[in-house]
């Protein structure tokens, strides 16, 4: 059962902007709705009090035909609610599909897709709407495809650039890397972290719709007469507005109020919904515990890797190395030098514009340069970022996704996967798992996300385990507890490990060889036993191993 805390965490956080927006919006549109079964009909019958002013009877008045003003004004505000409501569902459902589906397409449908919406939105929406009405013809539905249609480019640019960015997040690449189909990643891993800005342009899109809905009914481009909305009742008032100005005092605060509430609804909930605001925790202590389950029996081979830029600028050349079983190669050097690359190449998660060719590239009896399917590279390689704050998905809960590969590829039931995950957090050292399966990411500190990184990749029990500088942004106790667990893995489960790392004297205490990157080239391949005792042959290295701080003491 969750507790107190968890159940707290899921209450919806109330805050002045989304209180005003309720009042603002929910109070108009309610008063709207009731008045439109209530006084309906005055709206539309003729009366013999014919251009009278306000008064008990008529709050605003009366036009020509004897109509009261309020009631066409409530009634008027109804058609233009549901009109605004529609557009706003319609452009945004597209728009958002397609601004996040375009980053999940091929490369060159995806910049074509970019180009086009770039051009569109460089239009005025309202010259947009304006046009797509003369267009279409006047009427109630004509004018909400023609508004809907010109907001979608804009929401289609904000959920693509928003995709792009989380794109290239940690989790997403995990989620790919996991074989999570297209449209997983789409609705678990990026439309949740888009909530905030999305919802901003949820309520701006139903705010500028119902303006400009109204603007162009205003200049006979919308509803017609003898049906009316906000900006017909304008336009009819027009002719008096010097000699009956309350005429316009009606459909002008309508507008006003339901276009400023949904501006406020916006703003306070997307902080309300946002997980990433919520109340943190502290972390718990992590004690030691178990050990970790079985493991792959494969070797890894890598030969005359190379990776290069689409204009032939080579990055990595001539890379070759072999992992045995239960062995881990250190792959050291500065930044720049092609560690990172060697390992995207390894698990076939390369940036866009670069490209990898070798002789052999091999991981647990899998060909790597062949077309391995998303659960056999799945099961074969698993990787451990640099950074535990970007790994997961801010947005889910740490059950969800560690529980991921689990039930994508194994078809293990939610409970099952969740009984097994919870083995494997407790042999990686973390004392409560439940609690931190019911948590989000930034309710755990970053060795227990890291932590929790590796029983997440020993879930597939994976042929290679790479470990992308895992420790860079720990502290140095964390970091040496995250160390101590990659031995231990090592030594119980038999996984090949590629250890990537700049720091030198990390390597010679963790791995059995040392491979040393200089320009994307191996300058030296080392045992540990020759690294510490400083017995190297190549200049780079030896400048690395200088470079090491040493403990001097003097006599």
């Amino acid at each position: 059962m969750p507790d107190a805390g968890s159940a707290k965490a899921r209450r919806l956080r109330w805050n002045p902007a989304l209180i005003a927006g309720v009042v603002l919006l929910g109070g108009t549109g309610l008063t709207v709705l009731i008045a439109s079964l209530v006084i309906g009909d005055g709206a539309a019958r003729l009366s013999a009090d014919i251009a009278q002013p306000a008064s008990g009877e008529h709050w605003l008045g009366t036009d020509y035909f004897g109509r009261d003003q309020l009631a066409r004004a409530l009634v008027g505000a109804e058609a233009s609610l549901i009109m605004a409501l529609a557009a706003t569902v319609i452009s945004m459902s597209i728009g958002v599909l397609a601004g996040a589906a375009v980053w999940t397409a091929p490369r060159r449908v995806r910049e074509l897709a970019l180009r086009f919406v770039e051009i569109t939105v460089s239009y005025p929406e309202l010259l947009v709407a304006v046009v797509l009405a003369a267009i279409l013809g006047a009427g109630r539905w004509q004018l909400v495809v023609a508004v809907a249609v010109a907001n979608i480019p804009a929401t289609a640019r904000l959920t693509a650039n928003l995709s792009g960015a989380l794109y290239q997040r940690d989790f997403v690449t995990t989620a790919r890397l996991s074989g999570v189909p297209r449209r997983a990643v789409i609705g678990r891993h990026l439309l949740p972290n888009m909530a905030e800005p999305l919802l901003i342009q949820v309520a701006a899109a139903f705010s500028t719709g119902l303006v400009a809905m109204s603007a162009l009914s205003f200049v006979g481009l919308g509803v017609q007469t003898p049906d009316f909305d906000l900006g017909r009742l304008l336009a009819d008032a027009l002719p008096s507005i010097y000699s009956r100005p309350l005429e316009v005092v009606g459909p002008t605060l309508l507008i006003l109020l339901l276009s400023v509430g949904a501006m406020l609804i916006g703003d306070g909930l997307a902080a309300a919904v946002d997980p990433r605001v919520r109340r943190r925790t502290t972390a718990r202590a992590e004690t030691p515990a178990g050990s970790a389950p079985g493991a792959s029996t494969a070797p890894v081979v890598v030969r005359d890797l190379a990776v290069a830029r689409a204009d032939g600028t080579p990055l990595v050349r001539g890379v070759s190395f072999e992992i045995g079983r239960g062995e881990i190669v250190g792959l050291v050097g500065e930044s720049g030098s092609g560690k990172s690359l060697t390992a995207l190449s390894l698990a076939r998660l390369l940036p866009e514009g670069l490209t990898a060719t070798a002789s052999e590239l091999r991981a647990g009896g899998i060909d790597l340069l062949g077309r391995p399917t998303r659960r056999e590279l799945a099961d074969t390689v698993a990787m451990v970022y640099q950074d535990p704050g970007t790994t997961f998905n801010p947005a889910l809960r740490m059950g969800t996704q560690l529980t991921e590969v689990l039930r994508v590829h194994r078809g293990l039931s939610k409970s099952a996967a969740r009984s097994v995950i919870t083995d494997l957090l407790a042999k990686v050292h973390i004392t409560d798992p439940e609690r931190v399966l019911r948590a989000h990411p930034y309710e755990l500190s970053g060795g227990m996300r890291q932590r929790a990184m590796i029983a997440a990749a020993l879930a597939a029990e994976p042929a290679l385990l790479v470990a992308d500088e895992p420790t860079t942004a720990l502290d140095t106790t964390v970091a040496a507890g995250i160390l101590r667990e990659l031995g231990r893995i090592r030594d119980e489960t038999g996984t090949s490990i590629l250890f990537i790392s700049h720091d030198l004297g990390v390597v010679e205490e963790l791995c059995d060889r040392v491979l040393v990157m200089k320009d994307g080239e191996i300058v030296e391949e080392l045992t540990c036993e020759a690294l510490r005792a400083g017995a190297v042959t190549a200049p780079y290295t030896r400048m690395l191993l200088d470079s090491v701080p040493r403990l001097a003491v003097r006599s």
